[in-house]
């Protein structure tokens, strides 16, 4: 006889079967088969670390006020931190405006010496502020004219990112700046290099490459810092009441002075002026290029005028700035181009390029404090200057390849004057521009008083750099000399400064050598001097 073996009741028989049937395969010994034993080990440990877990959070006491607080001021730091940092690199890329937009108003055969400056002059900005110049315009004054508090190298006490009372260091002309001091110098050096950058068109394709890098090293660590202390550093203008928001004076306008005395002592280009005194055109090689680093330098702005503000807050300030600016340099460009097609009988590109500049520069120190529409005033006005200012300095015989000294000197002033004359005035009242700032402009019902604070400044800011930078080109010219010889300026600044060419292997332009070759022979001596 067979014997049948028992056999594990199906899913259906299953569920008819009796509780005490049913629990039999629901035992250890099915757990300890159908698991592995390292899944056997999980479950157990995690059930541990759930009931730990919710113990902790049970336990965990709730967050004080004061931790609240401080979490809080953390992460504000930190925003405004980025926010500085973000805007330092937008002014940084200004460089690569500045390189396109000289080069390409140069000559071809001057391409490399252009480019070889503006890429070097930031490398030298920063030893000379890091070294000297941060110290000398923002340590504690000294009588109000300099720094005298030390910071060289960065050197000295300063517990930044406190502001106000709560600070305690040497650079209290910046307790206000509620971000690390690494991140104040930053942002201040590349406002010092720009000052630098400018003066390199003024005297582009006739000057010694060594003179040219000396010179940008006594301007970012010396002049440029005691005059930038008057006004950002605590300094005695400061204390008058002259406002300058983003650089107008303390940037553009001294880069515009040194620029103005190194273009005037170096004397015009060869071919530039006849036998008769006419000037002649020495057409720029590349305006596309030209084109492309107006766009970059107006974007750079972006990171400029909002980014002078330091701090994110709630955002109104940075936008009604970032408004303000965009709307000035439209105006400003119009406004070239309009004056240039009636004055010059056609809209001339590189007019309308610098009316783009012209009003840029004319808004960037009163871009916190005006309305909108002031803003349009203000770049309309610098867009018509740059156009009549150009052939001005073209009559006096100051030869500006670039129109440096047209838009960031004669702008630059003009900028400084518009705070006194647009200024809407400080106010406590909800919904107000600003609480702290330049008094109520003239044409605003403040009267002459602001007016008279901005003059005072631009003359003695002026006066001082003009004397400063001439005694340092002319010690140049005396020890190094500062312009190359006629043969390295006929030939080009590519070959004799720097023996390569930017266009190797392509065909050159003819005109630019026969212009060099007339203007030479009909203007003897305008290069041959000592220099």
């Amino acid at each position: 006889m067979i014997t049948k073996l028992p056999s594990k009741p199906s899913a259906r028989r299953r569920q008819r079967l009796a509780p005490t049937q049913t629990n039999q395969w629901r035992s250890l010994d099915w757990y300890s088969r159908k698991l592995s034993p390292s899944a056997q080990a999980c479950i157990p440990l995690a059930l541990i670390i759930v009931l730990i877990w919710g113990y902790e959070a049970f336990a965990q006491a709730a967050p004080t006020l004061a931790d609240v607080a401080k979490t809080t001021e953390t992460l504000k730091v930190g925003l405004d931190t980025m926010w500085v940092l973000v805007a330092g690199m937008l002014v940084f890329f200004m460089n690569a405006g500045f390189c396109m937009l000289e080069t390409g108003f140069c000559r071809q055969k001057n391409a490399v010496n252009v480019l070889s400056k503006n890429l070097i002059v930031f490398a030298l900005s920063t030893i000379a502020f890091w070294a000297i110049g941060f110290g000398l315009m923002f340590s504690t004054t000294g009588g109000g004219f300099i720094g005298g508090g030390g910071g060289f190298f960065l050197a000295g006490a300063d517990n930044s990112p406190a502001t106000g009372d709560a600070y305690q260091g040497i650079f209290s002309a910046l307790n206000w700046a509620g971000v690390p001091l690494l991140a104040k110098f930053f942002f201040q050096l590349v406002f010092a290099g720009t000052a630098a950058t400018i003066v390199s068109g003024a005297v582009a394709e006739r000057i010694k490459f060594m003179s040219f890098l000396i010179f940008s090293f006594l301007l970012v660590g010396i002049a440029y810092p005691i005059t930038g202390h008057w006004i950002w550093g605590g300094g005695w203008l400061q204390t008058l009441g002259f406002w300058d928001f983003a650089g107008t004076t303390v940037v553009h306008s001294v880069g515009g002075w040194a620029a103005l005395m190194g273009a005037a002592i170096l004397g015009p280009r060869l071919g530039k002026y006849g036998a008769d005194g006419h000037s002649n055109a020495l057409p720029a090689h590349n305006m596309s290029i030209a084109t492309l680093g107006t766009l970059i330098l107006w974007l750079g702005w972006f990171g400029f005028n909002p980014g002078s503000t330091m701090a994110v807050g709630d955002g109104s300030l940075i936008s009604h700035i970032a408004i303000t600016t965009n709307t000035a340099g439209a105006f400003g460009g119009l406004a070239a181009t309009i004056t240039a097609w009636l004055y010059l009988g056609k809209p001339d590109l590189s007019m309308i390029i610098n009316g783009i500049l012209a009003g840029l520069v004319s808004v960037t120190a009163a871009c916190a404090f005006v309305t909108v529409p002031a803003a349009a005033v203000i770049g309309t006005i610098g867009g018509v200057l740059v156009v009549f200012a150009v052939g001005f300095f073209d009559k006096i015989k100051v030869d500006d390849p670039v129109g440096a000294t047209s838009v960031h000197l004669v702008c630059g002033v003009w900028g400084t004057l518009a705070v006194g004359l647009f200024a809407v005035g400080p106010s406590d009242v909800a919904g107000a521009l600003y609480s702290a700032g330049p008094k109520a402009g003239l044409f605003l019902g403040g009267g002459i008083e602001q007016l008279w604070h901005q003059f005072v400044g631009v003359m003695t800011v002026g006066g001082f750099t003009v004397l400063v930078s001439t005694i340092f080109w002319f010690i140049l010219k005396s020890t190094l000399g500062i312009r190359v010889t006629e043969e390295e300026e006929f030939i080009g600044l590519d070959i004799g400064e720097h023996g390569m060419e930017a266009y190797a292997g392509f065909v050159k332009d003819s005109t630019s050598s026969n212009s060099d070759l007339s203007g030479g022979m009909g203007n003897p001596g305008v290069a041959s001097q000592n220099y």
